[in-house]
């Protein structure tokens, strides 16, 4: 399989592999990592070093347990901004970059603006979390989720070899 990456450039099956192999483990070694692609060492790192400049791996991170830092409640809300100006998308967006509780935070079609993902210590917590976003919404709407269970959190994406 063959993936296109961009105009010059396409994923080939070891690349792919390369890919599934770090997400699963980041800190592998490079000479066990082009064993387990059946590479010599260089061609490894050249394969790795490339797809690292053309940004198709974007980085390397520690995965920490959010409950060990007292992170109890993970939250999803739903924001309908009041204005619709291009103005007031890009103040809402800047300001959900600055608040540290606020992982992820998505521009979405259907019957809300955004999809904000937040983890916070407790639900008492939530009131002022929730106050903030809403400021900047301006007036907006809100619905939220509180998680019950964590079924399956990933940030591995699918690779298909």
């Amino acid at each position: 399989m063959r993936v296109q990456k961009d105009s010059n450039r396409v994923l080939d099956r070891i690349d792919l592999h390369i890919l599934s192999i770090l997400q699963d483990d980041g800190r592998i070694v490079m000479k066990d990592l082009a064993e387990r692609v059946g590479l010599s060492l260089t061609p490894c790192i050249e394969r790795v070093k490339r797809m690292e400049r053309d940004g198709v791996i974007a980085g390397y991170h520690a995965r920490v347990t959010p409950r060990a830092l007292g992170l109890q409640v993970l939250v999803f809300v739903e924001i309908t901004l009041r204005q619709k100006s291009e103005q007031a998308f890009e103040r809402f967006r800047r300001a959900m970059l600055t608040i540290p509780e606020v992982m992820e935070c998505h521009l979405v079609s259907g019957d809300f603006d955004y999809l904000i993902k937040a983890r916070i210590p407790e639900m008492t917590e939530y009131r002022r979390l929730l106050g903030e976003i809403l400021h900047v919404a301006d007036g907006g709407q809100s619905k939220s989720y509180v998680v019950m269970e964590e079924v399956k959190e990933t940030l591995a994406v699918s690779i298909a070899r």
